[in-house]
């Protein structure tokens, strides 16, 4: 018996990736619990030996040979001791059989159970240990089982749940198939180690074309920005330092070779490859192909970080529906892959808008001027404040500061300058960033400095 249970244990280690020692160590711990809990008691120290007979497993007391026993459970007095074995003395430790008559049967189920959940525990530590570095990463899969909207795939001996979410739409899945699947991250929850696998994922496009497209790979092409809607349409932003390369043919192939095998595996979505550029305006007319876009204003280029960047694009009346797309489609994507927000409109409205524009303008213009007029004001009281204080302390900083006033000098030390000599160099902007440095005191230390 023995013999068939260590081959069925080696089989079942080496299909799961289990240490065998782990498991026997599991199983004598299982064993023992087992004779503890319905012929001994807890505080008795026990030990399994693996039989090769029909009983399966023997069991062992151990117990401490004393001159006194105290506690009966773990000790037996020597004149007992030497009953079993005549050279035993004080302090040896004695084992006695104490294997009950049934027990095969209770120690064959103890095993089976606690194999069953050692394999579960060793399953999940095996798939963190393999997976932890992986995230980010693209993995071959097959699909072992379709249950309803569950699908269930083996990556590398590892049965995963590919949820209704990451699949995508309208593909069908079945037994044996091949697929590819993006590693997003391993999860950890309450029944251990879980990894997020995804069909969806915008990063699988990008790992796909990497693994088509050796120019990306290698550095000469970079993928500047994706969106997408899986399934049915991507949009991927590319470009190239090397003037030699057009990151465009490289990433479609002769023929249109490589980007045919990417979308073959996304289960035929449409792949567009466009051109980045530097040039905002350029790039979103860009992305909106194959539209063509008569004029792009940029209505805020994301200097304030807590607004959306946001543009106005202008195409012809019958170009508005490519612009915009199936259900919207095309000009969502465009957004997203240039992370602008863009509202459309029909170029007969450009005058209008730029109008519209330029009055929006002068009104800024007037309230940064009455913003200016009211710096000037305070300006103006810091002047006279910090002429007070020179008046006070006695005028002018002689010296190493030229005719700067002590007040000034003051705040020009408490940031780190030691002599006029370190502010050589600096422009009226700059002086304007030093603490406690105002517009009228930056004019007068450009002066000194000139």
């Amino acid at each position: 018996m023995k013999e068939q249970f260590i081959a069925a244990v080696n089989q079942i280690c080496a299909e799961k990736n289990i240490s065998y020692e782990s498991v026997m160590e599991a199983v004598e711990a299982a064993l023992a619990t087992a004779y503890r809990k319905d012929f001994g008691n807890k505080e008795e120290e026990v030990e399994i030996i693996i039989n090769e007979g029909g009983n399966f497993a023997t069991v062992l007391l151990v117990k401490e040979v004393v001159e006194e026993i105290d506690n009966p459970n773990i000790e037996i007095s020597l004149t007992e001791a030497k009953k079993m074995k005549k050279n035993v003395k004080v302090g040896d430790e004695i084992k006695i059989d104490v294997t009950p008559l049934e027990y095969g049967r209770i120690a064959a189920q103890a095993a089976k159970q606690v194999i069953l959940q050692r394999i579960q525990e060793a399953e999940r530590e095996s798939l963190y240990e393999m997976f932890k570095n992986r995230e980010n990463e693209l993995l071959s899969a097959q699909v072992m089982r379709v249950e309803g909207d569950n699908v269930y795939i083996s990556i590398e001996n590892h049965t995963v749940p590919l949820s209704a979410r990451d699949q995508i739409s309208g593909e069908k899945y079945y037994n044996g198939k091949r697929i590819k699947v993006y590693l997003d991250k391993v999860v950890h929850t309450n029944r251990g180690p879980e990894l997020s696998i995804s069909r969806t994922h915008p990063n699988l496009v990008v790992r796909l074309l990497e693994m088509e497209i050796p120019e990306i790979i290698e550095g000469d092409v970079e993928i500047k920005s994706i969106a997408r809607d899986a399934g049915i349409r991507s949009k991927v932003a590319v470009a190239s330092d090397d003037e030699k390369i057009d990151p465009i043919g490289a990433c479609i192939g002769q023929k249109g070779v490589r980007i045919q095998s990417v979308m073959e595996e996304l289960s035929g979505e449409r792949v567009d490859i466009i051109e980045w550029s530097k040039d905002p305006r350029e790039f979103i007319a860009t992305s909106l192909q194959p539209a063509k876009i008569a004029e792009v204003i940029i209505v805020n280029a994301g200097e304030d970080p807590r607004v959306r960047k946001r543009a106005a694009v202008f195409v012809e009346e019958e170009e508005r529906p490519m612009a915009i797309g199936k259900k919207g489609q095309n000009v969502r994507l465009a957004s997203d892959l240039t992370g602008y927000e863009l509202d459309l409109y029909n170029l007969e409205q450009l005058p209008a808008f730029k109008e519209k524009l330029k009055e929006l303008s002068k009104t800024n213009r007037r309230m940064e001027d009455k913003e200016l007029e009211g710096a000037d004001e305070a300006e103006k009281d810091i002047e006279a404040a910090e002429k007070s204080i020179e008046k006070e302390e006695g005028g002018k900083e002689p010296g190493h500061w030229g005719g700067l006033g002590k007040a000034v000098v003051n705040k020009l030390e408490k940031a780190g300058y030691k002599t006029i000599e370190d502010l050589k160099g600096m422009d009226l902007k700059a002086l304007e960033g030093i603490e406690g440095i105002g517009k009228a005191s930056a004019g007068k230390i450009l002066k000194e400095i000139a």
